[in-house]
């Protein structure tokens, strides 16, 4: 992480951090007149803190789908703009963050904004913290930050939705890109990811076999039947829902339980459970 904090902080005296990005902040000694207020580009236990332009703020919210059946935890969670927009749409949400100066003017300007009740901090190390209750995750992170994330967030819930601004998950291709739209000038884009459903490994369908290979929501494999083995294309996991392609015919279904059910593109049902390893 030294190495990162460094790099940072060298692109934050050239532009702000070519690479800077909203992160766990180092605590910060309060101004003369006792009022913590955080700049931009300041020192950070991971990379500098950067503010998020509210009109992606407000473009990650409907992007992620964001709705009052949601508990979002924003990583890195900074003066806690992103935790009070989402209460401000009635979901209740939480913010991770390392400076304690900062958690408790998120605090105040929670309370200010009349969202105190749904919107929550905690001093913490994200690293260290337990958010797999979240159904939504946003985040503002370095990308070598994010792919050390990668791995938690991969056993999350499936359809859990990761927005992540700016930066995004190495070989990990996100399901949607965004930006803040005209008058946004910096920090402007991003993206989304659907956390899958793990559904590598051989399936039974009737008398059929589905051999599944898994790279992220990515699938590939083939579906054998009447001793003929036939490659699946178009291959994807949203979630919990699943989308193939054999023989000419279009599978979708949803997977739960270690089961997958649903209907061909021709209307016929199916169904599959996971074969004996």
């Amino acid at each position: 992480m030294k190495t990162l904090k460094t790099l940072a902080l060298a692109c934050a005296v050239s532009a702000i951090a070519l690479n800077g990005a909203l992160a766990q902040t180092a605590p910060a000694a309060p101004p003369a007149a006792g009022v913590y207020e955080p700049k931009s580009g300041q020192d950070g236990k991971d990379v500098v803190w950067v503010p998020t332009p509210q009109a992606l703020v407000d473009r990650m919210m409907k992007m992620g789908g964001v709705t009052k059946d949601d508990y979002l935890v924003d990583l890195g969670s900074g003066d806690g703009r992103t935790v009070i927009t989402a209460a401000r749409l009635g979901v209740r949400a939480h913010g991770i963050e390392y400076n304690g100066d900062l958690v408790e003017l998120s605090k105040r300007n929670a309370q200010a904004a009349g969202v105190a009740d749904l919107a929550t901090f905690e001093r913490a190390d994200i690293f260290e913290s337990n958010f797999s209750d979240a159904t939504v995750v946003t985040l503002f992170l370095l990308k070598a930050l994010n792919v050390k994330l990668r791995p938690t967030l991969l056993d999350m819930k499936p359809g859990t939705r990761i927005v992540s601004n700016t930066f995004d998950m190495g070989d990990w291709t996100p399901d949607d890109k965004i930006d803040a739209g005209e008058g946004c000038t910096s920090w402007c884009t991003a993206y989304k990811w659907v956390i899958p459903a793990k559904v590598a490994g051989t399936w039974r369908i009737g008398e059929s076999e589905l051999k599944l290979t898994q790279t992220y929501q990515m699938l590939s494999g083939t579906l054998a039947a009447n001793g003929k083995s036939m490659p699946i294309s178009n291959a994807k996991m949203d979630g919990t829902k699943i989308t193939f392609t054999a023989s000419g015919q279009q599978y979708t279904g949803t997977v739960t339980d270690g089961k997958m059910s649903g209907q061909t593109a021709g209307g016929q049902n199916w169904s599959a459970t996971r074969a004996a390893s």
